[in-house]
């Protein structure tokens, strides 16, 4: 039996998965890390706490599962995306903490640029907005910031890159300083028409070129591990950003072929094939995957709050001890109230990128009460996912066939809350079996290259569906829901 490691390294935790040959999950192992917050709006990672993580749980789940590494035929890594680490090439260490992907203190850099007529630009190159949430704004203001790091970095001292990136140097003993086309394509530095980064948004951010790593396709030759690590060499031959490698897991190989992934927040990516399309609806475009060098590439939404309503629920308003207790009571509410929540409690995603908007609720009566909050809850996440994809469809369409919504995440387990969303899109909505689509999408990039697993077409055919959610409201109660829900997203940014 032949396995495959991936590295599934998260804003929270480190987890490590093995996976077989029939891409069945033999082991995992997890650990949480600190989270640093210096500041308002400021989030940091201790970079050697992500590297220290990752290394016990690849340990611990080869100890678990009780196999010789020589049975590990390759590793995949899949990340957070968008956090940045910045690092000695002589001595590894870092210039100091990672500046995680939701920090938001360069926003007057952004906003500087904005004002000053950059955003087309450098929306033109990269597919996204000038926003803090990129790296290329957070590299400049640690370029900034720490004494003498541009200097450094011009000598080819310091090395830049993504959590993917770091990875790799320290598996590789410092071997190999590369990325892939996903995580380069979200450090807004990535030119996503040419596949290079690009010399005019380094220079206007002035971040000196050499500090970038090289960068491959997802299922490409990373480098090998150090054999000290876990008692031999093992090849790294597959990377993609979490986003796009939960895409990858869920075979949405095909245009139009959609993925959501709720977590904290929600990430949905539409394929849209081989040629880009900017979009007119605030949307970001990105690369999917690419593969012998040739992009796919996907329009992507982002909602800030998803899973964590529930955790508000829990640890905000104090109604619910566990998430599972939302379903029954949203199926106790009463039908003749309408009371619509708009979690905007650290701003609207897209397609509003209204970072000003807080959370209001609209609806209330005197006998509102933890039924109606709940359900409220669930379907807030329904109601901004469809907000997602009526503005795909408006960037970019396909003629004919019913649209499926193929979900994941922690908050797809809930059956209210996948059934609500189907009926509110009107369209399917498909849960996979293998719910750990994130991890498995590396694990397939790495074991494909390694020859363990199928092609594309083939790892497509052994996609496996849980259960099918079909709409079963009718289009008058539909329409007049996401009418209510427009008008409370309105007056919640009016507010």
């Amino acid at each position: 039996m032949r396995y495959v490691l991936a590295i599934d390294q998260g804003t929270t935790s480190s987890r490590a998965i093995l996976f077989d040959e029939n891409l069945a999950i033999t082991a995992v192992a997890q650990e949480e890390f600190a989270q640093h917050y210096p500041a308002s709006g400021w989030v940091e990672h201790d970079i050697s706490d992500l590297w220290t993580t990752v290394a016990a749980t690849c340990r611990g789940v080869i100890e678990k599962a009780g196999i010789r590494p020589s049975d590990i035929a390759s590793i995949g890594i899949t990340n957070q995306r968008e956090t940045v680490c910045v690092w000695d090439r002589e001595t590894g260490q870092p210039v100091r903490r990672a500046i995680v992907w939701q920090d938001r203190r360069t926003a007057p850099i952004t906003n500087a640029l904005k004002e000053d007529g950059h955003e087309d630009m450098v929306t033109d190159r990269t597919g996204l907005l000038l926003d803090p949430y990129f790296s290329g704004s957070k590299l400049k203001w640690i370029l900034d910031e720490t004494e003498g790091a541009r200097e450094k970095a011009r000598e080819g001292k310091l090395l830049f890159g993504t959590v993917d990136s770091f990875l790799i140097w320290k598996l590789t003993g410092g071997e190999s300083h590369v990325t892939d086309a996903t995580n380069a394509c979200r450090t807004m530095l990535y030119d996503i028409h040419k596949g290079r980064w690009s010399s005019s948004i380094a220079e206007l951010l002035d971040i000196p070129m050499e500090m970038l790593p090289e960068v491959r396709d997802c299922a490409s030759e990373f480098g090998t591990t150090r054999p000290d690590l876990f008692g031999r060499e093992i090849p790294i031959l597959g990377v993609a950003g979490d986003q796009q490698a939960a895409t990858i897991g869920q075979a949405c190989f095909q245009p139009g072929m959609l993925k959501s992934t709720y977590g904290t927040g929600c990430f949905a990516l539409l394929n849209i094939g081989s040629k880009p399309v900017r979009s007119e609806n605030r949307l970001l475009t990105t690369i999917a995957y690419q593969m012998d060098g040739r992009p796919t590439y996907a329009l992507e939404g982002s909602i800030f709050v998803a899973g964590a309503v529930v955790q508000w629920l829990r640890d905000g308003l104090r109604i619910i001890r566990e998430a599972q207790e939302t379903q029954p009571l949203a199926e106790r509410a009463d039908e003749g109230q309408n009371v619509v929540l708009v979690p905007a409690f650290t701003g609207l995603g897209a397609p509003y990128w209204n970072a000003e908007c807080r959370g209001a609720i609209f609806g209330l009566t005197r006998n509102s009460g933890p039924e109606e909050f709940a359900k409220a809850a669930l379907e807030s996440v329904g109601f901004q996912t469809r907000d997602l994809i009526e503005a795909m469809h408006a960037d970019w369409t396909t003629e004919g066939g019913e649209r499926t919504l193929r979900v994941d995440g922690g908050m797809s387990a809930s059956d209210y809350a996948m059934q609500f969303l189907s009926d509110i899109i009107g369209a399917p909505v498909d849960r996979p079996r293998v719910l750990e689509t994130t991890a498995m999408g590396a694990a397939w990039l790495a074991g494909m290259k390694a020859g363990v697993y199928p092609d594309m077409d083939g790892f497509a055919d052994m996609w496996e569906r849980e259960r099918e959610f079909r709409p079963a409201m009718d289009d008058d109660t539909r329409d007049r829901k996401y009418t209510a829900w427009k008008r409370a997203v309105e007056a919640a940014q009016v507010f």
